[in-house]
């Protein structure tokens, strides 16, 4: 064991990071690696105190979200090279893993996760019960159905494997300094930081909270509430077993779903930590309310077999070798939950240059991939690719302690349920941010979670059957759905948008700040465009509707799950730029109402003196305007592509407005519609969707998106060097529309694409078309398969469904419409 004297070595920094488990010294080693010179490393006892040294260490290249498994499998590749690189053992075993099913809803899951893992380089593979106890021999079989197998994971020491990546990092230059205390951070007008020690203060440019269960302690200083919490994790260690000391190779981990824990080969004996329900499982909360004990450091809880009981009984079931074991250790420790069970990584909005790499439920396997990805990001001014879920502003002010505890709670719980497409979690739910209209409608509809909001996702008729019915294929919603299509397309639909993120941005500044931030040309007055930020780099950022209501004064709105994700973005910008702006974030004080379908502007017009004609009102206009005496700004605008407001105005004025177009539109039929129909119909008018057709891993050419990027405008906004670049290279790959041959389901999304028995592509988003009455989806494929007519597959759960590529859209958008028809064509919807 090292000891070391305290000491700062020096007073200044490039990059200061607070923490030094497994997550911290991974981004030290990282950026020391890259060339950063000046990276100071402090942790107040010793290197892994905290959880990072009790972990079991698990490693897999499994994840069942897309980008996270970048992040498993550079970790992965990283922990093989790197005891040969710094010299350093680090205890690295790779038997492969295992999850088991042992219900059918299960062997389903593995389809649904085979689809989506077809189009990484990893390896997975579905295999058959036999394979399974080829592999894992001491299995009770009576319960196998299935396996779910990547070879290359295992275990490794996360003790030995910290050492190493700081061995690593002090090669390179960094300083990891121990044991020396961050007692305070001050923020200084410059955007650097004061880091103030019992030894001194150290003035860093950049700072980078990964300090573990102390996270909330650090963000604490400078005024953030980060939604962290402590949850007891327990596993227990047996001695040796003879069935397991005799066998010639080392067992795969296994992972067994229904029974909810992992179990390993430790030596001669097994390991196996369980995943108790949330009502069982224990919190740490007096470390919330009352901060973490000052002296702890390596410390454990007291063990609590009775808590786990049930598992165990469940293990000595599947692994009948445990009944006749004993158990010679039980580890107790705090791990850090976030209230999705993901960590946040990332710049934090609302604060200049404070970073952090916290929340980590898996930190063993995720601590070398986020270093890397951190580093990346540090260095280039960008993240190398996309992991929004990650990002640690889908947080706010809404995510109360109580929520957070919640959400840990039912999250560790939920650790080995079933992952369904469209999956809801109602731990913790409603927050305080729910739209004027939720207490009108809760019980009318199927509400889903965004962004901490209750929305609309379908509404209830007598004849349905009603609640979250999960399910792989279609399932109780799907019927309802076509029904709120059919409304919008036929008479008229509304809907509550109000989760949209929306700015006010105005200042002398105002039009040379978006003609920077946009790569479209910035709308005129009572205009509004759609207009994306992109990266230096030329991927897009973030997809905004713009709209200048007054000269220089801008309403600007994001989708919901991207509110803070892009403020920060243009805050960052207007303090690079010195930009004279104010940007007022109207998020939680605007309603947002959509009114969609051929009988929207008749209805609107009985309640305003305002012309909404078509030669007064046209597509794409904003004004400002009053309907049954309630002041609103109207946009004429709709994701369904159909003829339509979105109304913006004050959250208190919500249900009046509502109760008012109802009221006016009872002739005409008027009815709700929710957000699963409005994906239906913007899908088939071939409308993109950010965080799906477009994101971090896209650039705007090959999504498709030509139309909104004004290259040769004047202003040099960000990414137009990269994107004259990517136009002058030619593109690897384009974004099609296809339609899909299925039964009784429907793409989604992540999807595998096959061609000659390749995959070759992946679906980005999907739906059943209730026009064409059949599924239809977008895909990335290589540009020489892109062609209209092109024959391809798109794999839905365990099998290759005829897919081709087709003209877009499917359905003409109603502005087109009607230009046709005033040229006296007469367009097919």
């Amino acid at each position: 064991k090292e000891t070391q004297s305290p000491s700062l070595g020096k007073d200044r920094a490039d990059t200061v990071i607070i923490g030094g488990g497994c997550v911290g010294v991974s981004l030290a080693y990282h950026l020391a690696k890259a060339g950063l010179k000046d990276v100071v490393l402090l942790e107040k006892s010793e290197l892994t105190a905290g959880s990072t040294w009790h972990a079991a260490g698990l490693t897999t290249y499994f994840h069942p979200g897309i980008n996270l498994k970048k992040i498993h499998s550079y970790s992965i590749n990283l922990y093989e090279k790197l005891e040969e690189e710094t010299g350093q053992a680090v205890g690295f075993h790779q038997p492969g893993s295992i999850r088991i099913a042992s219900t059918p809803t299960r062997v389903d899951e593995f389809k649904y996760q085979m689809t989506r893992a077809g189009w990484h380089p990893t390896e997975q593979y579905l295999i058959t019960p036999e394979k399974v106890q080829e592999l894992f021999p001491l299995l009770n079989m009576d319960m196998v159905l299935a396996g779910l197998y990547n070879p290359g994971d295992g275990h490794i020491d996360p003790y030995s494997l910290t050492m190493a990546l700081a061995a690593g990092a002090r090669k390179c230059g960094a300083q990891l300094n121990y044991p020396v205390q961050v007692t305070n951070l001050n923020s200084r007008s410059d955007g650097t930081w004061e880091v103030e020690t019992p030894l001194g203060i150290i003035r860093a440019k950049r700072i980078v909270n990964t300090a573990g269960f102390w996270a909330r302690e650090i963000g604490k200083m400078i005024g953030l509430q980060h939604p962290l919490i402590p949850v007891h994790h327990q596993y227990v260690v047996t001695s040796t077993i003879p069935e397991v000391k005799a066998l010639k190779t080392e067992l795969p981990v296994i992972r067994d779903l229904e029974g909810s824990y992992y179990l390993r080969q430790e030596r001669d004996g097994l390991l196996f930590g369980p995943y108790e329900s949330e009502e069982k499982m224990k919190l740490q909360d007096s470390w919330v309310t009352n901060g973490v004990p000052p002296g702890f450091g390596k410390e454990l809880f007291e063990s609590d077999l009775d808590r786990i009981m049930e598992h165990i009984e469940a293990a000595m079931e599947m692994v009948p070798v445990l009944k006749n074991a004993d158990i010679i250790n039980t580890i107790a420790g705090p791990i850090t939950y976030s209230p999705d069970i993901l960590p946040m990584v990332g710049p934090h909005q609302g604060v200049r240059n404070y970073w952090v790499a916290i929340g980590f439920g898996y930190g063993i396997i995720h601590a070398g991939g986020i270093g890397k990805y951190l580093s990346d990001w540090i260095l280039e001014g960008e993240p190398p690719f996309d992991l929004i879920e990650l990002d640690p502003n889908r947080y706010g002010k809404w995510t109360t302690t109580e929520y957070t505890a919640a959400k840990a709670r039912e999250s560790y719980g939920f650790n080995n349920i079933v992952g369904y497409p469209k999956e809801e979690r109602f731990a913790g739910r409603p927050t305080e941010r729910t739209s004027g209209l939720y207490d009108l409608l809760k019980s009318k509809c199927s509400m889903g979670f965004h962004a901490g909001w209750e929305q609309p996702h379908w509404f209830y008729k007598p004849e349905d059957e009603t609640g979250y019915k999960p399910s792989f294929r279609r399932t109780n919603w799907f019927d309802p759905v076509g029904r709120e299509y059919k409304q919008v397309m036929e008479k008229v639909g509304v809907i509550d948008l109000s989760p949209f993120g929306k700015f006010k941005v105005k200042g002398t500044d105002s039009v040379k700040l978006l003609d920077h931030l946009f790569a479209n040309v910035v709308p005129k007055v009572g205009s509004t465009n759609i207009s994306h930020m992109l990266t230096p780099r030329g991927k897009v950022y973030a997809e905004l509707t713009v709209s200048q209501l007054y000269p220089g004064e801008f309403m600007l709105v994001t989708g919901s799950g991207s509110e803070l994700h892009d403020l920060r973005w243009i805050e960052e910008e207007v303090t690079r730029g010195d930009y004279k702006v104010e940007i007022e974030n109207m998020t939680d004080e605007m309603g947002v109402l959509g009114v969609a379908g051929p009988y929207a502007r008749q209805i609107l017009q009985k309640l305003t003196s305002e012309d909404l004609s078509d030669g007064s009102f046209k597509f794409l206009q904003s004004r400002h305007l009053k309907l049954s005496d309630i002041a609103v700004t109207a946009i004429r605008i709709s994701y369904t592509g159909e003829l339509g407001w979105e109304l913006y105005h004050r959250k208190e004025d919500s249900v009046a407005l509502y109760s008012a177009i109802m009221e006016a539109g009872q002739k005409e039929g008027i009815d709700n519609f929710g957000t699963y129909a409005l994906n239906a119909l913007r899908l088939e008018k071939g409308f993109r969707a950010w965080g799906a057709e477009m994101n971090c891993d896209t650039n705007p050419l090959e999504a498709g998106l030509e139309y909104f990027v004004k290259i040769n405008k004047p202003a040099d906004f960000t990414g137009k060097q990269a994107l004259k670049q990517i136009k002058e290279k030619g593109l690897k790959r384009r974004l099609v529309y296809l339609t899909l041959e299925t039964d009784n389901v429907d793409p989604e999304g992540n999807e595998s694409v096959w061609h000659n028995g390749k995959v070759i592509g992946n679906t980005t988003s999907g739906s059943f078309s209730y026009s064409a009455q059949q599924s239809l989806a977008f895909a990335y494929v290589p540009t020489e398969l892109s062609k209209v007519g092109q024959k391809l597959e798109v794999e839905l759960l365990g099998k290759n469904y005829p897919a081709t590529v087709i003209e877009e859209p499917l359905v003409l958008t109603e502005p087109t419409r009607m230009r046709l028809q005033r040229k006296g064509e007469s367009p097919k919807i």
